[in-house]
């Protein structure tokens, strides 16, 4: 039987994907056989002929787990499924039997096997299928996270510690994430002191990075629903700064930072000339990402035949400037099995920051 561990978290985006590629990275060096499911899916994807869960078909496609694909997704939620239950046309003891019956053959053939929750402990609720039933359903014991930080995050855990003691789920680890990396041991010690009866150990992450937090030039096509053109290679190159080229064209230059990202109005021309330009020089390669060009106006042809001969990576949309800097700034970049360097980050920073083996130690 495998040992399993049920990653949980208080909210959203606390990191639980980051968590779990790098717990099953490091237990692919302990154990032969590793698994992974996340039994309530709210967001689907098609992989391989199936529609599961996004996470399942990340982790199966970093791992190479395809033969459990069927296994690692057994409910996926859509915009009705908390009407059709509400109104019987489904139920919930057929959903949890779903649950129970692929976490049971997974644990058959796997030694260490990962269940990702989805949201706070109460996210399903609606459906008989909540993180804390689940967990209780599986007898699986609990690592729940939270972002890091003092009086909000104590409260989330206290918050969430609640639905898992109704269920009686056993808690092995509070773990906080997102550290900011100088508040990181000052952080730790006040939460420690704030959990210092519970039982539960107290456990510290990673801090916070812009590499994983930050959006890759292929996510940004995808946001912005437009294909990327000019240098098509760079797709997987994450954006760590987005920047409105509002400003003259020599202070946008001055204003550039590390892997930027500038939105140009289709009508500034002789910004996207001169970063066209620019982006010919190795000292300012790194610096310009790439470009979205916002805007109703068509590029000069001239300006167009610049940026297509300089290879810079460009987005063409017709939303406004504004709209398409919203859309950017508002999401939240998910992992994806082509985003090699964000999964090759997650790798090394598993091997010398996971304390592994006291989660393990915990199960």
């Amino acid at each position: 039987m495998a040992r399993k561990l049920f990653v949980a978290a208080t909210g959203k985006d606390c990191g639980k994907t980051t968590l779990c590629l790098s717990l099953l990275h490091c237990a692919a060096k302990k154990y032969p056989r590793i698994g992974f499911i996340k039994p309530v899916g709210p967001k689907l994807t098609q992989f391989q002929g199936l529609q599961v869960d996004k996470d399942a078909a990340l982790m199966a496609g970093v791992f190479g787990l395809g033969e459990q694909l069927a296994l690692m997704s057994p409910v996926t939620v859509g915009p009705q499924t908390s009407r059709e239950l509400l109104d019987g046309v489904c139920h919930r003891a057929d959903l949890t039997e779903r649950i129970v019956d692929a976490c049971r053959q997974l644990e058959q053939q796997c030694d260490f096997l990962v269940i990702e929750g989805a949201g706070h402990a109460g996210v399903g609720s609606v459906l008989g299928c909540s993180n804390a039933e689940v967990a209780r359903l599986l007898g699986a014991p609990v690592l729940l996270m939270a972002e890091a930080g003092i009086g909000r995050a104590i409260d989330a855990l206290q918050l969430n510690l609640y639905a898992f003691e109704r269920y009686q789920v056993p808690v092995a680890a509070l773990l906080l994430n997102k550290f900011i990396p100088e508040k990181r041991q000052e952080t730790l010690g006040y939460l420690r002191k704030a959990f210092a009866a519970a039982p539960h150990a107290l456990l510290g992450a990673f801090n916070f990075s812009p590499i994983l937090a930050n959006p890759t030039l292929d996510r940004i096509s995808r946001i912005l629903a437009t294909p990327l053109r000019g240098d098509t290679s760079q797709r997987q190159r994450i954006a760590h700064h987005v920047q409105l080229g509002a400003a003259s064209a020599q202070r946008v230059a001055d204003l550039l930072q590390d892997s930027t990202l500038l939105l140009v109005n289709s009508s500034r021309d002789e910004l996207m000339v001169m970063l066209a330009s620019l982006y010919h020089l190795p000292e300012y390669r790194g610096r310009i990402a790439g470009l979205v060009i916002p805007g109703q106006a068509a590029v000069s042809p001239i300006t167009q035949k610049i940026l297509d001969d300089s290879g810079i990576p460009y987005l063409r949309t017709s939303l406004s400037n504004s709209e398409a800097f919203a859309r950017i700034t508002r999401d939240v970049a998910k992992i994806t099995a082509d985003d090699q360097e964000k999964i090759a980050f997650i790798r090394q920073l598993a091997d010398d920051e996971l304390d592994f083996a006291t989660i393990d130690a915990l199960l």
